[in-house]
């Protein structure tokens, strides 16, 4: 199977790079500057995303992570520059909170698998980034400037990236159309709510989701915002209390 990938064009500077194969749907998104490339998430590692970025960009790139889970990072080993956040730097030290054998069987009972792929070549991303980011950092690529927010909740160091000359939020896992988790034991479904909040503060005008449908309206934000806010009036929002379904999204604690 040779097509792994699936790649959209949002503007003349930007694409969305899709994999469509496994249940997660993983999007990475790939932003041209004027000097370099930041490429958002690199997904599951499973086939060469860097063979898709060299055909839309000749810029060098640096990629970026949303956050260290395995459906996120397992293309950074294609990449030797790229970046972290703080909170997370020990899961690339060999301290993942999942280990390799587990990540091994979703790869296998979920995903549609290229012909060739070698599932026993398959390993969790480790390395050292080349800058450790912490919250409101300014990536500039040149003529677009790309703030880091840090957005903990779905994990500690998760990130969101706002390019604030567009007005556009790539929000990873803190918000999209499916079931927000925020039960595992490296989660925190409070510092989850607060995350939201911040970015909904920033009014963006779109969204551009980590996984699952692609066009969704900045209203989303109101409504998660809304669903934890009555899950913590309630006193629900604490681990351990289940799925709460709010129709174009769950929330998982």
């Amino acid at each position: 199977m040779n097509d792994w990938f699936t790649i959209d064009k949002i503007d003349t500077k930007t694409y969305v790079i899709s994999e469509y194969h496994h249940p997660e749907e993983t999007h990475c998104y790939l932003l041209n500057g004027n000097e370099r490339s930041l490429l958002i998430d690199t997904g599951v590692g499973i086939s060469n995303i860097y063979d898709e970025v060299i055909n839309l960009t000749d810029k060098p790139v640096t990629a970026v992570a949303t956050h260290i889970h395995w459906d996120h990072i397992g293309g950074h080993k294609y990449f030797s520059d790229f970046y972290v956040h703080s909170a997370e730097m020990d899961w690339l030290n060999g301290k993942f909170p999942l280990p390799l054998e587990t990540v091994k069987e979703m790869v296998v009972d979920h995903c549609v698998l290229p012909d060739d792929f070698d599932i026993d070549n398959y390993e969790l991303f480790q390395g050292v980034p080349t800058i450790v980011l912490t919250d409101k950092n300014i990536i500039d690529i040149g003529g677009r400037q790309i703030e880091v927010l840090h957005t903990p909740g779905h994990s500690p160091g998760h990130c969101c990236f706002y390019e604030q000359g567009r007005r556009w939020l790539y929000s990873g896992d803190l918000i999209y159309k499916g079931c927000l988790d925020a039960f595992y034991p490296t989660t925190d479904p409070l510092a989850f709510m607060r995350s939201v909040e911040k970015v909904k503060a920033l009014s963006p005008q779109r969204i551009f989701p980590a996984h699952h449908q692609l066009n969704i309206s900045v209203s989303l934000i109101d409504e998660i915002v809304n669903a934890f806010q009555s899950l913590y009036q309630k006193g629900k929002l604490r681990q351990g209390n289940g799925v709460f379904d709010f129709g174009e999204f769950k929330i998982h604690i």
